[in-house]
């Protein structure tokens, strides 16, 4: 359920109260049954029920019935909505934990998370930049990238939670041969048979063949050439400012990112949408995908928004795309 201060807890009760789920999917959430009791009495939510279990086995998996996996790790007096602190971190971090846990021992077939504080966490002494470390740390994962979808729009990236610096050095041949090798077997796995990879270029203007960097000459240009010779149908590098409106346009079926804004911004400028006569968001759409992983992990593509915590009006359109996503991949069997 994410951050138990954030709107994680509202999101995952609007989005299960959307009962066609339960037709399509067998989902429990992993969290705190309280703190999803007291979000449920903040939005008037009283036909829900939140029944706390045990075990996956004890779920019920019933419309109007909000299955929880009770970890009991805060109590809601602990917890003030908005506010960042270690308990919260704490109790994330360890439904992040048990989710994992969870589907490495094959007890549920994908797994959906809410947003992190990476700051609550880090208080809380778990050092770690975001959720995709988390995930590739506890399943012993060395290759994987993540993924953002927005309708036909799919980004990948060749780095994420570092700083820009770090980035432009983590733009290596080897890395970039490795996200275009997933990248085209997760578009393979979507049913995409013959997929089209576009490559970005780290500099403007691709380098101007050196004028403005090096990178594409050295390390892009190199990387693209494997990825043909290796059958994989790829095209670049593509200027920064103008890949994502050919793939928008079909050129590609996925772009892959040299960084982690290189490729979030377009996405977010086109899922979320800010209506400013009605002070509020219209839409706040979009997928982050973990790709590489031995199991299923989708997320929504948004932060823990403590300043909407428990006010209602939160959207949770994203977290409902994530589900979708997850019960794709899944097969449609969970």
């Amino acid at each position: 359920m994410g951050d138990p201060a954030s709107v994680g807890p509202e999101l995952t009760l609007k989005a299960l109260s959307r009962y066609s789920y339960y037709e399509r999917c067998a989902p429990i959430v992993i969290g705190d049954a309280a703190i999803l009791d007291r979000v449920k009495g903040v939005l008037g939510m009283d036909a829900l029920r939140i029944h706390p279990v045990t075990d996956v086995k004890e779920a019920v998996f019933t419309p109007g019935v909000i299955d929880v996996l009770d970890l009991g790790l805060t109590d809601p007096d602990q917890i003030r909505p908005g506010e960042i602190s270690a308990v919260a971190g704490e109790a994330a971090f360890q439904y992040v934990k048990k989710v994992i846990e969870l589907a490495m021992e094959k007890k549920i077939a994908a797994t959906v998370t809410n947003a992190i504080s990476k700051e609550a966490i880090n208080l809380a002494g778990h050092h770690y930049s975001g959720h995709t470390e988390i995930y590739a740390e506890l399943t012993a994962t060395k290759k994987y990238t993540m993924m953002l979808v927005y309708e036909e729009l799919r980004v990948v990236h060749v780095s994420t939670h570092v700083s820009l610096r770090e980035a432009c050095d983590r733009v290596k041949r080897e890395r970039i041969l490795e996200v275009i090798e997933i990248a085209n077997n997760a578009c393979i796995e979507m049913g995409i048979l013959s997929p089209v990879i576009g490559v970005a270029g780290l500099n403007p203007h691709c380098g101007e063949n050196g004028l403005f960097g090096m990178e594409e000459q050295e390390e892009i240009i190199p990387a693209i050439t494997e990825a043909k010779l290796r059958g994989i149908n790829t095209e670049g590098p593509i200027p920064p400012d103008s890949i994502f409106s050919k793939a928008r346009g079909g050129f590609y079926d996925i772009v892959v990112a040299m960084y982690h804004d290189q490729g979030h911004i377009p996405l977010k400028v086109l899922g979320f949408v800010y209506n400013k006569e009605l002070k509020k968001w219209d839409s706040v759409k979009g997928v982050n995908i973990t790709l590489g992983l031995p199991i299923i992990r989708t997320s929504v593509d948004h932060g823990t928004a403590f300043d909407q915590a428990n006010t209602g009006l939160a959207s949770e359109l994203s977290l409902v795309n994530a589900m979708d996503y997850a019960i794709s991949f899944a097969g449609g069997n969970i």
